[in-house]
């Protein structure tokens, strides 16, 4: 028969189809590269990406001040770079990881300076958000269109992700290296019995940890779920340990006992008179509804049971229908969102870009129990049963089902472009300019927000003996056991030593309109600081900008 040929051979290319084409077509087919899933995983990268640079090229958010906490993260790799040391030379709430992952653009900020500096930061940020998304669907992609629609979405399009990398936050890169943990950790539905893979995995883990501790959720669920096999637990305990001391220690070693006020006792010490976050704004961002304008309290716990409702009721109908327990990468999914929800519901703080990190677990957590419960649903009326003694549903439930999350993705995708579009930075542009034309290169500027000296490019001083304080709030917890200006802090002798030795030798000085939070004014500081400074520029809620009276040098 003519088109046709024998069992067991390939066919060559038609008259009418390029050789080179056909091939190319075959090898993407080989590699599953060409199939529903993968183009979902596709889609929903752009669609991330998308979103996450619209949000970087709205007016000033490249170049401006954004945030508090990306001034001390983007800071220390450029006080790194020139030779200073975290811990021993300046503190930094976090474990060093956040440093080393910005060494690359604080390099190039010695050529491009500062403010750019960051800028490629906040690029390479939004950049690692939306490979999240691909990571997320590819540790799903077995369970299909329906599950890999949810969670690639989810995580796309959840609003506290996409906040999280409009500038340099540990979240966005916390989340990278934990799904390169889970991806090489799970081979399907189960954990890998491979030595390397469980090393390699726990290496990313370990590191997600030197970035941001709360790794140690997902860490201690893998380590549960392993603990029936002792040389896997080994092998994976291995590389976490691995992957957190390696980046750690060197400069954990260097100074012990500052790196514990830096990370302990700053970071998750108990803190003096610290006001409790509201219970139903902590529900509002995990339930992700962020960007939604006055939502109220029955709209936020409507969303948050019916997301239980979902997880739960699933895997239990699920089990009713089987009588086997959840595949361990639900359990997973399931365990360390339990934990990361429990944990931001526990202690007094929570801001906006803790929920970034719980995004792609409350994704998986509700997407795959779901898609589960899809595939087992006939059952009920005694359909049929796939190999391995699952249940085959059918092919329109999935793909309805994968429909319909689409369509919800979309829907919110739209309603964040809009959020997004009336957003403004913290501070405007042009008062970072001003700033900019009045303070010389490579003067001594103190500023309570040292993100402001980073974007005015002043962060790098060559007077000598200018403080290399970087972070004002994180100083003030750790030297005081957990307390801040307004609770105390200056009446430790270690802290006033830093702000009066900053002072001191300042030659401009940028203070917020928080700075009474933020410096730890004495009265005899206070003086000191009206008789020598003069006010040079008004910089609205930013604060304002003061000059040396005489500019003597910072000697």
């Amino acid at each position: 028969m003519s088109g046709t040929t024998p069992s067991g051979t390939i066919a060559s290319p038609g008259s009418g189809e390029p050789q080179g084409a056909s091939a190319a077509a075959a090898r993407l087919a080989r590699r599953g590269l060409n199939t529903p899933v993968m183009l979902v995983i596709a889609a929903a990268t752009l669609l991330a990406l998308a979103l996450r640079l619209y949000q970087l090229s709205r007016p000033g958010f490249l170049l401006s001040v954004n945030e508090y906490d990306d001034g001390p993260y983007f800071g220390s790799a450029v006080r790194l770079v020139y030779g200073a040391l975290p811990y021993r030379d300046f503190l930094i709430v976090q474990p060093p990881g956040i440093t080393l992952l910005m060494v690359p653009a604080a390099l190039l900020s010695k050529v491009t300076g500062t403010a750019w500096g960051m800028a490629i930061g906040r690029i390479l940020t939004s950049l690692a958000g939306a490979a999240s998304v691909a990571l997320a669907g590819l540790l799903v992609r077995h369970r299909g269109v329906l599950a890999t629609v949810i969670v690639c979405g989810i995580t796309a399009v959840y609003p506290d992700s996409i906040q999280a990398v409009k500038t340099v936050l540990v979240e966005p890169w916390l989340v990278l290296f934990c799904l390169i943990g889970a991806l090489a950790v799970f081979e399907g539905d189960h954990v890998t019995a491979r030595t390397r893979r469980l090393v390699w995995g726990g290496v990313a883990f370990g590191f997600g940890g030197a970035v941001e501790p709360w790794a140690i959720f997902p860490v201690i669920v893998i380590a549960a779920l392993t603990l029936r096999w002792p040389r896997r637990l080994a092998a994976y305990a291995g590389g976490v340990a691995a992957g957190f001391l390696v980046p750690v220690l060197p400069f954990a070693a260097l100074a012990p006992y500052k790196f514990y006020e830096a990370t302990i006792v700053a970071q998750i010490g108990p803190r003096a008179g610290a006001a409790r976050t509201s219970f139903w704004e902590r529900i509002q961002d995990m339930a992700g509804l962020a960007d939604v304008a006055r939502p109220t309290h029955l709209l936020d716990l409507a969303a948050a049971i019916l997301i239980v409702a979902v997880v739960l009721g699933s895997i239990g109908l699920s089990f009713l229908l089987t009588w086997r327990p959840p595949p361990a990468l639900d359990a997973f999914a399931v365990g360390s969102a339990a934990f990361i929800v429990i944990a931001f519901l526990w202690p007094s703080q929570f801001h906006y870009h803790f929920a970034a990190f719980l995004a792609p677990f409350l994704a998986m957590a509700i997407a795959l129990p779901l898609s589960a419960l899809v595939r087992d649903l006939p059952l009920i009326s005694g359909g049929g049963v796939a190999p391995g003694g699952r249940a085959a549903a059918p092919a329109a439930l999935h793909w309805g089902g994968a429909c319909l999350a689409g369509l919800a993705i979309l829907v919110m995708a739209v309603i964040q472009f809009g959020w997004e579009g009336s957003n403004t930075p913290h501070l405007p542009l042009s008062v970072v300019t001003a700033a900019r034309r009045m303070i010389p290169p490579g003067a001594c500027l103190l500023a309570d927000e040292v993100s402001f000296s980073v974007m005015a490019d002043r962060l790098v001083s060559d007077v000598p003996g200018c403080s290399l304080l970087l972070d004002a709030t994180g100083t003030n917890y750790a030297l005081s056991h957990g307390r801040d200006p307004e609770t105390g802090a200056a009446r430790y002798q270690a802290v006033d030593a830093v702000w009066t030795y900053a002072f001191d030798h300042a030659q401009y000085v940028w203070l917020s309109g928080l700075n009474n939070h933020r410096v730890a004014w004495t009265p005899a500081l206070r003086s000191y600081f009206q008789s020598h400074f003069t006010q040079i520029l008004r910089a609205g809620n930013a604060g304002a900008l003061y000059r040396r009276i005489g500019l003597k040098p910072g000697t």
